[in-house]
């Protein structure tokens, strides 16, 4: 699917998403990866043992000191995420559809789209850079969803006023 602003095209698709089952949900949700170091990721998740940062940081599993860019923790990340699945903690939905989500912190309210961006559209800076990234950062991030064939954490961009996208976010 290609979706069009009134400027510039930005390719996107559609995906089937990996969802906790709603009984699990809370067991399951954990902060994005890059907030927290692995000492405080392991900390978190010491009695916590459906905690998504099994998946995302999964360097937690493995001995004190182990880096984050190390192969095994992507063949962990890989073993947890394969466990949750298989013991039906995340589920596969059916369809492949575009998913309206809503963030609320501190009372304020973020609603956006999440859907599978484009590398193409990002390599021809047809989605900007907001910060800089570490090469070492990116190639583990890209590790990570090589191996678990998976994105573990999102990537929120931000677009111009788009009246058709306001109105189906307002619905």
């Amino acid at each position: 699917m290609t979706v069009i602003n009134d400027q510039k095209p930005v390719l996107a698709k559609s995906f089937r998403a990996l969802r906790p089952v709603p009984e699990k949900a809370s067991q399951v949700i954990a902060p994005p990866y890059d907030v927290l170091n692995s000492d405080e990721a392991r900390t978190l998740v010491s009695d916590k043992p459906l905690s998504f940062l099994h998946v995302s940081k999964p360097e937690v599993d493995l001995p004190v000191g182990t880096p984050f860019d190390d192969p095994r923790v992507y063949d962990q990340g890989l073993k947890n995420l394969s466990k949750l699945v298989s013991e039906n903690i995340l589920i596969e939905e059916d369809d492949y559809s575009l998913y309206i989500c809503e963030i609320s912190t501190n009372g304020c309210k973020q609603t956006g789209i999440a859907f599978v961006a484009s590398l193409e559209a990002y390599d021809l800076n047809l989605i900007k850079k907001h910060e800089y990234t570490t090469p070492r950062k990116e190639a583990d991030r890209v590790r990570n969803i090589s191996k678990l064939n998976a994105q573990t954490g999102p990537v929120l961009l931000t677009y111009e006023s788009n009246i058709h996208l306001k109105e189906i976010l307002s619905k």
